[in-house]
């Protein structure tokens, strides 16, 4: 009896070793796992558990840290991401939040973990209300890791303008987005300081329409050499397939970074010829490697390319803050997300502005559709106007 009775201690003991020598930390993410930005949130997830699982491996935390990633789906729903965040904060007891790729959900969630004190990585959020609320303040736990729609803005308005010598444009935008009017401000603001005209400004509401062949047949009548989307990816294609269907052949695309390769199931080869302002181009021989793994680990390509690297890439950010915190308290954290200088992603380097929690001088990549593809076809930095 006392054999066992010290057998069973010892056991007891070697597991309290067990898990003294390794504590799990935490880590929500924030994605549309269904709904109609699914395509883009069940990637940004599976590059996220892929590059936890390479983090947990390679020793990059503090000594006994792994992380355990917490997706929720907040359903393409602002009202379903507050909900999400609140349990991730007050259930799961998270350190750090990575997620949305949307600038409404993140500025709609941004009170909750600001007040609660627990940083948020956004990934394709690119609004500046995102990270700085509209007095000018930086918000002191909200970061992102892509660049805004000021700049995206202007990199769109140069390239049409400058590059390309489009000088009347036409838009096309949805009133229920944050990101989608943030993005045509910034381009009619660009646009004419470059020279450009715009000719036609016309609105859609996005989740409830998709016919916008009366918008477009007005578009038409203001005879534009542009026609600027600042949308997501199925308005995006729908109004592209739809203009081509009412005869307007000549006219030039251009959009953000919400375009997808699900784009091509929708509107074919309607797509040829359109240009994207992005993050990331597929070409970059930088991102082979995590092509790759996606590929061995999920056995599919890794279609919708931006928010996969995006996610990937944010989750390495985080891991470098609390590697330099050097603990999983989410204050200290949020101090080193602030002071990240420097540090090497695959997709670029990253130096986080503390004034803005924007990353600083990033690049800008020109996507061209040609043989239902989206290639590498220019990167820029904006000239002043």
């Amino acid at each position: 009896m006392k054999k066992v009775l010290l057998l069973a201690v010892c056991l007891a003991l070697s597991a309290a070793g067990l898990a003294s020598a390794e504590t799990i930390i935490k880590v929500g993410y924030l994605a549309a796992l269904t709904g109609d930005w699914a395509a883009y949130g069940q990637t940004e997830v599976k590059a996220a558990q892929l590059a936890v699982e390479e983090i947990n491996a390679s020793g990059i935390l503090p000594k006994g840290l792994k992380i355990e990633l917490v997706p929720y789906d907040f359903r393409s729903r602002q009202e379903d991401a507050v909900n999400a965040v609140r349990r991730m904060i007050e259930q799961d007891k998270v350190v750090a939040i990575v997620g949305a790729n949307s600038s409404g959900v993140n500025i709609a969630v941004a009170p909750l973990v600001n007040r609660a004190g627990i940083p948020q990585i956004g990934t394709v959020s690119t609004n500046p209300r995102v990270t700085v609320d509209e007095k000018g303040r930086v918000r002191p736990y909200s970061f992102r890791i892509c660049f805004t729609d000021p700049y995206q803005g202007k990199v769109l308005a140069y390239y049409a303008a400058k590059k390309l010598k489009l000088k009347k444009a036409a838009i096309l935008y949805d009133v229920s987005s944050d990101y989608s009017q943030g993005l045509r401000e910034f381009f009619i603001e660009n646009y004419k300081k470059f020279g450009g005209e715009i000719v036609a400004d016309l609105a859609f509401r996005g989740g409830v329409d998709v016919d916008f062949r009366a918008q477009l047949t007005e578009i038409a009548k203001a005879k534009p050499d542009v026609i600027i989307l600042p949308n997501m990816g199925k308005e995006m294609a729908l109004t592209i397939k739809q203009a081509r269907e009412l005869g307007m052949k000549d006219v030039i695309f251009m959009g953000g970074d919400g375009y997808a390769d699900f784009m091509w199931d929708i509107a074919g080869d309607t797509l040829e010829g359109s240009y994207w302002v992005n993050h990331v181009s597929p070409d970059d021989p930088a991102l082979r490697p995590f092509f790759e793994a996606y590929r061995k680990k999920y056995n599919d390509e890794c279609k919708e390319f931006v928010n996969g690297i995006l996610a990937y890439d944010a989750m390495y950010l985080l891991a470098d803050a609390i590697r330099r915190a050097g603990s999983a308290d989410p204050k200290a954290i949020r101090d080193a997300l602030e002071n990240t200088k420097n540090l090497k992603l695959l997709h670029a380097t990253i130096t986080i502005d503390p004034n803005t929690h924007d990353p600083l001088n990033k690049d800008a990549v020109i996507l061209y559709c040609k043989e239902r593809k989206a290639v590498f076809h220019d990167k820029v930095r904006p000239e002043e106007p």
